[in-house]
């Protein structure tokens, strides 16, 4: 079964962007193991405003693995993008059965909304955390919308001399 990774870069004050969306305090002077991690997977996940702001920003494409790209909306129209797979109403049934598909893993990649839904949903196998040495101080939280406690196993942990440390996590079920 494919598995639905969620993986992105994080202040160390637990935000993914700051208090005015901005993401500029990402490193992107080297790889950070993105190779490695672009190969496991063949799909991504993304929500609405993520995938908005992707086709706003000036050269997506050069970033953006070349992958199945899910959209999860129930205001978006199928016609109004035809690269992309618009994922509407029960989110739950539909990404257990694009897991049972044959394929590589699933990244998911932007969202918070969607990012908590299918954590609640328990749908979401691992966590690939980029934690970048800042805080932030504000911004949008990670995690802010989980109220239950989730036991992780870490499964490996690399430090760059940056000070970013990109920790793999397994989700325990």
């Amino acid at each position: 079964m494919r598995k639905v990774l969620l993986q992105l870069a994080v202040s160390l004050d637990s935000f993914i962007e700051g208090p005015n969306g901005e993401y500029d305090w990402c490193l992107t002077d080297q790889d950070y193991g993105m190779t490695d991690f672009l190969e496991r997977i063949d799909s991504v996940f993304m929500g609405r405003k993520s995938y908005e702001m992707a086709q706003a920003t000036e050269g997506s494409s050069e970033w953006m693995p070349k992958a199945k790209q899910y959209v999860f909306s129930n205001t978006m129209n199928q016609k109004a993008a035809e690269d992309i797979t618009i994922v509407s109403g029960d989110i739950r049934a539909a990404v257990e059965k694009i897991k049972q598909e044959p394929g590589k893993d699933i990244w998911l990649w932007g969202g918070a909304e969607l990012t908590a839904s299918l954590m609640q949903y328990g749908l979401v196998d691992e966590l690939v955390l980029a934690v970048h040495p800042i805080l932030l101080g504000s911004g949008k939280p990670l995690f802010g919308g989980n109220k239950n406690r989730l036991p992780l196993e870490l499964l490996s942990s690399t430090a760059y001399d940056t000070g970013l440390v990109m920790l793999r996590y397994a989700v325990k079920k």
